[in-house]
């Protein structure tokens, strides 16, 4: 196995602030959200200034209100907020797609109000033992495999993959509205962030990505847990990045190459329009250079 020289391995870590990596590109303005409504009832919530957290997702009627994720608890204030305006009140139902601080930093908030948190049971293991964690967020229900939701005439199926994001990830398809929400098994337009230290891996996330897409048809529309909302042809050109990546990097590893020496031949500079202010080219190139090395 290859090793890097050194012993930082901060790159690799998600942060609970939303993790600023390239301050250049840092979001301004104050932390905002802006509903799309897709249909059905169902709204995506966009980052619309800040950097409140990963894409939110919302099942709004008559019988109840389901919620996918939420964001960072820097910004619970403005999160709750939103999607209790668009509930009508406390939301009914928050479902955590894994384990990450964007997605679940306002869980306590929304358990303190009342909703009830559901998740996988290999994410409530890792949000348990996470000392960044407030545990009152800990999810109530949990499921092992897949789980349904039938509310306000949609069916909402959960759906679970191991080792890609992270260990554990789901995504969740409302089947009535052609709509998935795919959080962190989806990043649009941008490098996506693999957690290899929380039992991420490349292989698995392309793997999963290729069922959503199988999954999909050329009307679905899939939300991203970070860039503008996509669909078929978008998630399938977010694959073929990765393997281009993949591809690009694996010969100078298989030369032995140590970490240092790739970044200062800068191999990713071709994919530089990539770049964003949590994965800028250099910390991609790390990341990706562990995951290939470190299986």
């Amino acid at each position: 196995m290859t090793s890097t020289s050194s012993t930082d391995r901060s790159f690799l870590h998600g942060h609970s602030n939303g993790g600023v990596w390239d301050k250049a590109g840092a979001p301004t303005g104050e932390d905002a959200w802006r509903s799309v409504e897709l249909g059905g009832g169902v709204f995506a919530l966009e980052v619309d200034g800040g950097n409140p957290g990963g894409t939110i997702a919302m099942l709004v009627g008559k019988d109840g209100s389901v919620l996918i994720d939420n964001g960072l608890q820097k910004a619970s204030a403005v999160t709750v907020a939103a999607t209790e305006k668009l509930a009508g009140g406390p939301v009914d139902f928050l479902i955590s797609t894994h384990l990450h601080a964007d997605h679940v930093g306002c869980n306590a908030n929304y358990a303190a109000a009342g909703t009830t948190i559901v998740a996988h049971e290999e994410t409530r293991r890792l949000l348990s033992v996470d000392d960044t964690f407030d545990k009152s967020g800990l999810p109530k229900l949990t499921f092992s495999d897949r789980a349904t939701f039938h509310l306000n005439g949609m069916t909402l199926n959960l759906i679970p993959y191991s080792n890609a994001h992270t260990l554990s990830d789901t995504i969740v398809h409302f089947v009535e509205a052609n709509v998935i929400h795919a959080s962190d098994l989806f990043f649009n337009k941008v490098y996506p962030f693999i957690d290899l230290e929380n039992g991420g891996s490349l292989d698995g996330f392309v793997a999963a990505q290729r069922q959503i897409i199988d999954m999909a048809d050329d009307q679905t529309i899939i939300i991203a847990g970070h860039g503008p909302i996509g669909n078929k042809d978008e998630m399938r050109s977010a694959v073929e990045l990765l393997l281009a990546i993949k591809d690009t990097m694996e010969p100078l590893i298989e030369k032995g190459m140590s970490m240092e020496e790739v970044l200062r031949e800068n191999p990713l500079s071709a994919f530089e329009q990539y770049a964003w202010f949590h994965i800028p080219t250099e910390r991609m190139t790390k990341i990706v250079y562990c995951l290939l090395t470190e299986k």
